[in-house]
């Protein structure tokens, strides 16, 4: 389920798609196409982006979505879709919600983390296939100078490779191209990325007219600067100045990064230091800026992590209710921390989680606060680390129509659902379908070292043989 290298960063079940989708101008006018926007972008629920559904909803749930939706963007909070409002939302702009996450509360005006970074700062890329109206040597040279704006504020190295693996792949595509969320020509997509959750490659609509330069065209450099933005860990900011703002502005002839993309960026990564070591674990020749980085090996760590490393397979992984991370294998678990693997680890898990078998198949803590655990036919359910009452339990009582046997769950915050995973089959509760034509394959295993990410909250990681049902 995750690979590893000098340390150990691991990953459970679901891979989400959240691409940043750069979007043409498409006039919003009414306030039916006002409701399916503001559900979109994260202010209303994305049950409302049907217009078939047959909702009702109150004047007062559309006065206090819109005026979410203008205190992000700066504007008066009228709470009505007056003219400057339809304005900002018929505006071009990228396609990833303002609002992660559905009925969270409204942040203050700043930058925003999307919860995962990358663990290493020597980062590699390549660019699998070009676009087609611009050559080899300025694509790499506009890409480079995208990669450039956030390496000269952090202590990130950006290495161009040919061919092998890398964490980020870049792709100039048409139509359907094998991640779910096709290209639709000329005007609207122009491009998406992929946060290191979901592995940071980034693909860019080859129908679009790239420019270099030009007030003509879409601008490459300043769309791809915001894309790996995204591929780096950032959500959108509403500081209007700000690279990492929704709305596309186009060609800027004097582009400088805004203090607020500096300050999120540093966030994740650290301020740009010119200390320069050998670094061991990097076997790619250095192509950027060449700054180069000691990785520190987490105090305490040393020796612990040799089983998860020797063999790189593991049961599970869950947030408990407290909101650590525990990863479990065999008859043993450890906790991650923000620097890797906490000191004092591993531990018995019979020793902490009285009468919980060894080698389960799946975790998840519940929004209830339970945590519940899965192994074979049957499942136990804790509150914090005590069993409730009467368990185990047989799956086919607890949870109808869930197989036994399962290789994963968990419950996704964006909807509150608990999701199952066995090979290529996903099952909500009580529900168990096969996945077809809307089924996400990550490309995990061919282009990305998946001890690479770091995950700070709840976001997962899909092994290459599941899939996801949205």
């Amino acid at each position: 389920m995750a690979t590893c290298k000098s340390c150990i960063a691991l990953m459970s079940s679901l891979v989400l798609l959240l691409s940043c989708a750069l979007r043409c101008a498409v006039a919003v006018q009414t306030d039916a196409q006002a409701m399916m926007y503001l559900s979109q972008f994260g202010y209303l629920s994305p049950s409302m982006k049907n217009p078939n559904s047959g909702h009702i909803m109150s004047e007062e749930t559309m006065a206090r979505a819109l005026m979410e939706f203008q205190s992000f963007v700066g504007l008066n909070l009228t709470g009505h879709l007056d003219d400057e409002t339809l304005h900002y939302m018929s505006m071009p702009r990228c396609g990833v919600r303002d609002k992660v996450g559905f009925a969270t509360d409204s942040r203050s005006r700043r930058y925003a983390l999307q919860g995962s970074r990358w663990r290493v700062k020597d980062l590699t890329y390549k660019i699998s296939k070009y676009p087609k109206l611009l050559g080899k040597s300025e694509t790499d040279s506009e890409i480079r100078k995208a990669f450039d704006v956030w390496s000269d504020v952090t202590p990130l190295t950006f290495t161009h490779k040919k061919s092998g693996q890398v964490h980020i792949e870049i792709r100039f595509e048409k139509g359907e191209h094998g991640d779910g969320d096709p290209f639709d020509g000329p005007g609207g997509t122009l491009a998406h990325a992929f946060f290191p959750v979901y592995g940071g490659d980034a693909h860019f609509d080859d129908s679009e007219k790239w420019s270099i330069g030009s007030f003509k065209g879409t601008n490459l450099f300043q769309v791809a600067a915001h894309e790996f933005g995204h591929s780096l860990g950032l959500s959108h900011s509403d500081v209007r100045s700000a690279l990492m703002a929704p709305f596309y502005r186009g060609y800027n002839p004097s582009f400088t990064l805004d203090s607020d993309d500096v300050e999120a960026i540093q966030a994740l990564y650290g301020a740009s230091t010119s200390a320069e070591a050998p670094d061991s674990d990097d076997d790619s020749t250095s192509q950027g800026s060449g700054k180069k980085t000691t990785t520190q090996e987490p105090p305490g760590t040393e020796g612990s992590d040799a089983e998860l490393c020797t063999d790189t397979k593991v049961n599970a992984l869950f947030n408990s209710a407290a909101g650590e991370t525990f990863v479990f294998k065999g008859d043993y678990y450890w906790k991650l921390t923000d620097d890797g693997l906490a000191q004092g680890f591993p531990k018995p898990i019979a020793g902490t989680w009285s009468g919980l078998p060894g080698n389960i198949d799946a975790a998840f803590t519940y929004k209830n606060g339970k945590t519940y655990f899965f192994k074979g036919t049957k499942y136990w359910k804790y509150t914090d680390t005590t069993m409730d009452d009467g368990y185990p339990k047989d799956i086919s009582e607890g949870f109808a129509g869930i197989p036994d046997n399962v290789d994963a769950a968990l419950v996704w915050s964006g909807n509150g659902k608990i999701y199952f995973f066995k090979g290529w089959f996903c099952a909500t509760r009580k529900i168990y379908n096969i996945i077809s034509s809307t089924c996400i394959r990550p490309q995990i295993q061919t282009n990305l070292n998946t001890n690479d990410i770091f995950l700070s909250t709840n976001d997962t990681i899909l092994p290459n043989s599941m899939c996801v049902s949205y």
